[in-house]
């Protein structure tokens, strides 16, 4: 691409000229990081000063009003002092960390437009972050800003982008792309597209990292759209496996927070993702972009923080466990929004009657018998419901014990034990009380009454946290109480089977242990007694593969963030927890939000795979979302079948060998833990180097490692190693999207090992689309 452009008498190409402009960018970045260096090094000079300051000439004045009054004021203004300095030194250190992101790569694309009625056309370059040298004289604009979507949007023509003063026309001429590395241009593109194919492919064809990277350079226009939506109380977006969905949602979390500057914090976004090792691999998104994370968790941290004397049915129980028929069926009913409105119904009905209590227990006694607090609690009229009705029972609760607390300080044996109280023991009833009283009646009186507020601190505490409602009972009786609730026939179950599941949760709850599927309900009907109301703060919701949470868990958190809007993102063909039904969940989920502020995104495209991957692992699939291949070519997946397992593990070690000398990065997928851990065995036995993640909480390794697939999720690795796919191994049926959730992890290359004969959901897939080795 050569240009006739002249500097001084030298003809230069589009990329040198290009470079000039880019050099001449960077030493100007390196001018304003010296000057934040010095506004770091003067903030905590001026900090350090200001403590010195503080310590010597501050001077306690408590002998009158006007003193305190003064040594308060004086106390204060030091603090906002120091509290100047250090907000200067975190905006410092903030800019600083962009600046340095932004002198090894300034910008990644140039716009030429022109403004409607406008006569000058305009040049913007787009980076990680803005950048001027002086007041209004942009030299880079963050990808975020409303006029970068031009960058994502459009091609060359007329476009229309959305601004906070409403919609801006402009006539764009130019769109050019730039490769960078450590500020020297290595390609230019000039394309009429949104992003060129090449600078897509050239991203594409990297190397896999056990972090996720940022890649704001290739946002594809669909993706824009998720990134910048700001209408919509719920935005579904389903993506084939690969679209970029997560990676376009996490931008669209540093979005909302450039967009929404001092009215929106990361500590009011949070993000619920499939397990702690995929949050471990996403971390760094945000700090790259210049953001703090949002707050993430999975939802058996939510669930299990909530109940921490109980032991919650982990990933792996919930991926392994074996379960009959009817005992699907019962899960099914739990885990549905009839189930929902079935708990909401039994706690309208808990107004009246049938409310489940403990007693308030003191020295192996009831101190308030449960059918004492029963009478108390109904004996409110019916206005009350069960927030305020819990409210006045606890009120007169605590009015009791205040009156058993003046009475029972009059007693002999209290008498008795303050006057064998020891020195230290009254030093502690006495607290901060001067011991100035009228005369021994009244001390004594003052220390009686300590003393037994001390006996019955434990009451206090079970008032006021309502250890005295009995919610184990309670849900029992609900799940006993649900055939007249529910028609369980409808659902194919039957009141034996029914009354069987309620005897298995018993047990459970005996043990301490709760299966994910009740664990919710019965969080949900503790939150209804209680009234407790859900985070009101939390303005941002992101839940990442939606389709392995079930409509009864969305309902909750929806209830639980009452103010926030959601954003859901998954692909229906990879449910591997609540298989097919996930297909129904778009109107489960859409009944829950009105339908104009609900939005629905698909993205069909898969860029992870080369054409070849993503080709054959849509053929698993049957009645699948349409998945489109991109045009990236890569190999053939192979499928290899032995007679034996050592000779499937001989293979195996040939392969890894093969993808360490192609400097791929190599994931052996396996169906479950126990396979991992014996696969392990067998290829270190024959000193092959492999890092077995068991667990979560573990981080990824560089080099092979071994990964059971419910860990999985979200992840992409160069090469993978299906282990193991035979026909004893993924026999079922309900599988299928098992199996497709494993093969498309893979970016570069795909190997499928099975011995004795391949798993029969690989049938339907044409020869043409793998190569059988021999």
């Amino acid at each position: 691409m050569i240009s006739n452009y002249v500097s001084g008498g030298i003809y230069l190409t589009i990329r040198e000229q290009e470079q000039q402009r880019m050099d001449d960018v960077i030493d100007k970045i390196k001018i304003a990081e010296k000057k934040h260096h010095e506004e770091i090094k003067n903030a905590e000079s001026d900090t350090h000063a200001i403590k010195n300051d503080f310590s010597n000439n501050l001077r306690l004045k408590t002998e009158s009003y006007s003193g305190i009054f003064e040594t308060a004021a004086t106390v204060r203004q030091q603090q906002q002092m120091l509290q100047e300095r250090e907000n200067s030194w975190q905006h410092a250190t903030k800019r600083l960390d962009i600046l340095k992101k932004l002198e090894k790569t300034p910008y990644f694309a140039r716009i030429d437009f022109q403004e409607k009625g406008e006569k000058r056309a305009e040049s913007i370059y787009i980076g990680l972050g803005s950048f001027a040298d002086q007041p209004d004289n942009f030299l880079i604009y963050d990808w975020r800003a409303p006029i970068s979507s031009i960058y994502y949007d459009g091609g060359i023509g007329d476009i229309t982008y959305q601004t906070p003063d409403g919609p801006q026309h402009v006539n764009v001429t130019l769109k050019r792309q730039f490769l960078v590395e450590d500020g020297k241009i290595k390609t230019v593109f000039d394309t009429d597209e949104a992003v060129g194919d090449q600078m897509l492919l050239d991203v594409l064809d990297e190397s896999s990292d056990t972090k996720m990277k940022s890649i704001v350079t290739t946002i594809q226009k669909e993706q824009n759209q998720i990134i910048r939506e700001t209408n919509a109380e719920l935005l579904f977006v389903q993506g084939a496996a690969g679209s970029g969905k997560t990676s376009a949602v996490l931008q669209r979390v540093a979005y909302l927070l450039y967009r929404y500057r001092g009215k929106l914090t990361a500590s009011q976004v949070i993000l619920f993702s499939p397990n702690q090792l995929f949050n471990d691999y996403i971390d760094q998104v945000l700090p790259e972009l210049g953001e703090h994370n949002m707050v993430q968790m999975t939802y058996y941290q939510y669930a299990q923080r909530r109940l921490p004397r109980v032991s919650v049915e982990t990933l792996q129980e919930r991926f392994e466990a074996k379960r009959t028929p009817s005992q699907q069926k019962i899960l099914n009913l739990k885990n549905s929004l009839l189930f929902f409105e079935a708990t909401t119904a039994y706690t309208r009905y808990l107004e009246k009657k049938n409310m489940r209590f403990k007693n308030i227990m003191f020295r192996g006694k009831p101190f308030f018998d449960r059918n004492k607090i029963s009478q108390i609690y109904y004996s409110f009229n019916e206005n009350y419901h069960l927030r305020n009705r819990l409210s006045a029972t606890k009120e007169r609760l605590l009015k009791m014990l205040n009156r058993k607390v003046e009475s029972e300080s009059r007693t002999e044996w209290v008498e008795k034990a303050i006057q064998e109280a020891s020195s230290q023991q009254l030093a502690e009833l006495y607290g901060d009380q001067p011991r100035d009283f009228e005369n021994g009646d009244k001390e004594l009186r003052f220390l009686a009454r300590r003393f037994v507020m001390e006996q019955y601190k434990k009451i206090h505490a079970d008032i006021v946290h309502n250890r005295f409602l009995n919610i184990n009972a309670q849900y029992v009786h609900f799940l006993k109480n649900v055939p007249e609730l529910i028609e369980l026939s409808k659902m194919g179950i039957s009141v034996e089977q029914w009354k069987d599941s309620i005897a298995d949760v018993i047990d459970r709850l005996k043990a301490r242990k709760m299966q994910l599927a009740d664990v919710t309900p019965y969080l949900c009907l503790y939150d209804r007694i209680t009234g407790k109301r859900g985070n009101v703060e939390m303005r941002h919701v992101f839940i990442d593969e939606i389709q392995d949470y079930t409509p009864y868990q969305l309902a909750f958190l929806k209830e639980n963030f009452p103010r926030a809007r959601f954003t859901v993102l998954g692909d229906l063909n990879q449910a591997i927890f609540t298989k097919t039904n996930s297909y129904n969940l778009l109107d489960d989920v859409s009944v829950m939000f009105p339908k104009d502020k609900t939005k629905v995104v698909q993205l069909t495209k898969s860029y992870r795979s080369t054409q070849q991957i993503t080709d054959f692992t849509k053929q698993i699939l049957i009645d699948g979302a349409a998945v489109e291949s991109f045009e990236r070519k890569g190999e053939l997946p192979q499928i290899m079948v032995d007679t034996t397992p050592d000779a499937l593990t001989n293979d195996v070690v040939a392969q890894i060998k093969k993808n360490d000398a192609d400097q791929l990065t190599t994931a052996i997928i396996c169906k479950t833990l126990r396979e991992c851990e014996e696969l392990t065995n067998a290829l270190r036995a024959k000193e092959v180097k492999v890092t077995l993640i068991k667990t979560e909480n573990q981080r990824l390794a560089a080099g092979t490692i071994i990964v059971p697939a419910f860990l999985a999720k979200g992840l992409e690795f160069d090469a993978v190693i299906m282990w193991n796919a035979n026909k004893e191994n993924y026999a079922l049926e309900s599988e299928r999207q098992l199996v497709y959730t494993i093969c498309s992890r893979a970016m570069h290359r795909l190997s499928i090992y099975a011995y004795g004969g391949l798993s029969s959901l690989f049938e339907r897939v044409p020869t043409k689309y793998y190569e059988l080795k021999q």
